[in-house]
């Protein structure tokens, strides 16, 4: 009886041990996030003057410089080209890099590689290139990164490759998404909102773009460790906005509360998960976890429904959603 006893005190004291490393390692994953943002100068380029491009460009890069997150900058230079005020934006554009921070190439005009064909995108990769480069060239830094607009990578396996090897030999790295909350759709009717001073309708904006991207975060958490094994090192999809101007360090607090810490956009791409299989090909581009889960044959499901009435309200406005239109008569 007595060994008994003392067999189960034994058994009781290891209940109140610390648990190994290894399982409060597989508790609280290493998050770790490159951040990465659109359409520079700025979305919406063809409804703001260059004085509203050059204040949102300001303060968005303050408080990323503030907080020290690495941001690589992707750029359509069609938005810099409006009558008056060409020299204006190129300097709004020129601040990325005066803050420290990288500029890759999004295209000229935003092309979809899925829309216009292999060899007018492939010029618009170059047309992209030429104001960007005159301004990287006094640093020494070189064109590094490519982001696909619309994240469209090709209709066919063999458009899609050939693509990737024209810009392997211009010396480029596509730059790919895991984590992307849509903040284009919300961006647009805070412009709007912004615009008429309706505060009550901008807090109802943010709290929904901050739920939002946070239920997305979960949902590819999770999506990830089905697909790769492990959380990757992710890559964060925004654009620049007055919505990302204005609230962005509201959802970077988002990323930190759910563990993540902040990397360069290289960094990220250093994990192995970057390297997986991937022969995705579609007419709607989406991101490269749902490229991966494709690739081997998984159908993602369950992931968070976008708020409707953001949507519905975006088309009655026909708001842009961060592309490339036809800029108005001056």
């Amino acid at each position: 009886m007595k060994r008994l006893s003392l067999l189960l005190a034994s058994l009781c004291a290891l209940c109140f041990l610390p648990r190994p490393l290894e399982a409060q390692t597989a508790q609280k994953p290493d998050r770790q996030v490159a951040v990465t943002i659109d359409d520079l100068p700025a979305g919406m380029a063809d409804r703001l003057p260059a004085a509203d491009i050059t204040a949102l460009t300001a303060k968005l890069l303050g408080t990323l410089r503030d907080q020290k997150i690495p941001v690589v900058g992707f750029v359509n230079e069609k938005k810099l080209y409006k009558t008056g005020e060409v020299d204006e934006r190129i300097k709004a554009l020129q601040m990325w890099l005066d803050y420290g921070f990288e500029l890759g190439n999004h295209t000229f005009s935003h092309a979809s590689l899925n829309q216009v064909g292999l060899k007018a995108w492939e010029d618009e990769v170059i047309q992209g290139e030429s104001v960007t480069r005159i301004l990287l060239a006094p640093r020494k830094m070189k064109l590094r990164y490519f982001r696909h607009p619309y994240l469209d990578t090709g209709r066919d396996l063999l458009t899609r490759r050939q693509a990737e090897a024209f810009l392997v030999e211009r010396g480029y790295r596509i730059a790919p998404i895991t984590l992307d909350g849509w903040d284009w759709m919300f961006a647009g009717l805070y412009e709007d909102a912004k615009k008429r001073n309706d505060t009550e309708l901008q807090q109802r904006i943010v709290k929904e773009y901050l739920a939002y991207h946070d239920a997305v975060f979960a949902y590819d958490e999770k999506l990830s460790v089905k697909v790769v094994g492990y959380e990757p090192k992710q890559i964060l999809l925004l654009h620049a906005s007055n919505l990302e101007a204005d609230h962005i360090g509201e959802l970077l607090d988002v990323l930190r509360k759910r563990g993540y810490r902040f990397i360069t956009l290289e960094d990220a791409l250093g994990d192995q998960a970057y390297s997986l299989p991937d022969t995705y090909v579609g007419e709607e581009g989406t991101g490269w976890l749902d490229h991966w889960a494709i690739t081997q044959g998984k159908i993602p499901q369950g992931a968070p429904v976008f708020p409707q009435w953001v949507m519905d309200r975006t088309k009655e406005l026909h708001m842009s959603t961060g592309t490339v239109t036809t800029p108005p008569p001056d």
